[in-house]
């Protein structure tokens, strides 16, 4: 089956074969132009959207690898929870605020800034908090990357936002999004404007195991590979039948859902 963690482990190794360096999106953001240029790097960011046992999971799965990860956790408490965000940034790995504040603060410019300083202090007790990233929030009419459009989240010591510091140009970004790979045409905010060009060039999956395949079809054959950020959503991947069929069952609703939504904002 796929969507449970022992294929997320399959992918991993798949990506390990195939020559790639894991980095973090904080890593990423410290490297120079040339050191870019000069690797193949994935990166591997996690937004904990709830359930977090299930990115505690792939965090340690990662761990097992001597693979670091980037995992992002919201401020609600179906993804935020303190003994969990320790033992994941024990394990050496990033951790992000993946923000909604403008969301949840109904469009309130100035309630959504005051609420994201809040939100990054509490997380930098965990971890010294560099990289921030959107939570989509598809069912909200506002979009949380409007806060930076009267602030500029460098003045609270953030090196990077996904959505505007990674170069799509140079790195492929595959997301489950939609519970699949090629999911984007459900997505209300996680997408980026070169999907639709990677669609045309063959570069979109159903599967993981399409994506370990053209892995190993490109290392085999000694085919330069493109560098990577992989975007996964841990509630989605679970080892239980009956966690996984329900999954299954929700994630196709809200795709209905999310349908509705894009073409009713066009």
């Amino acid at each position: 089956m796929d969507f449970t963690p022992s294929t997320y482990k399959s992918l991993l190794m798949a990506l390990q074969s195939a020559g790639y360096q894991f980095i973090t999106f904080e890593d990423y953001c410290r490297m120079t132009e040339q050191e870019r240029t000069q690797r193949r790097f994935v990166i591997l960011r996690h937004d904990v959207d709830a359930k977090p046992k299930n990115s505690l999971r792939f965090a340690q799965i990662e761990n097992s690898l001597s693979i670091r990860a980037s995992y992002y956790f919201r401020i609600v408490p179906e993804s935020n929870q303190p003994d969990i965000i320790r033992h994941i940034a024990a394990l050496q790995h990033e951790i992000g605020y993946h923000y909604e504040d403008l969301s949840l603060k109904n469009g309130d410019m100035g309630k959504a800034i005051q609420a994201f300083r809040k939100h990054l202090d509490y997380f930098r007790r965990f971890y010294p908090v560099a990289t921030i990233c959107m939570h989509g929030a598809p069912t909200s009419p506002y979009d949380s990357k409007d806060l930076w459009e009267t602030n500029n989240y460098r003045d609270f010591g953030i090196i990077g936002e996904p959505y505007f510091d990674m170069d799509f140009d140079e790195a492929l970004y595959l997301t489950d999004t939609g519970r699949c790979w090629d999911g984007f045409r459900f997505s209300v905010r996680d997408k980026v404007p070169q999907q639709e060009e990677w669609s045309r060039m063959g570069l979109t999956f159903h599967s993981t195991k399409h994506i370990i395949r053209w892995l190993e079809r490109g290392w085999k054959r000694g085919e330069p590979l493109c560098n990577l950020m992989i975007t996964t959503h841990p509630q989605r991947w679970t080892p239980w039948p009956l966690a996984w069929i329900k999954e299954l069952v929700l994630q196709t609703t809200k795709n209905i859902i999310k349908s509705y939504i894009i073409n009713h904002r066009k």
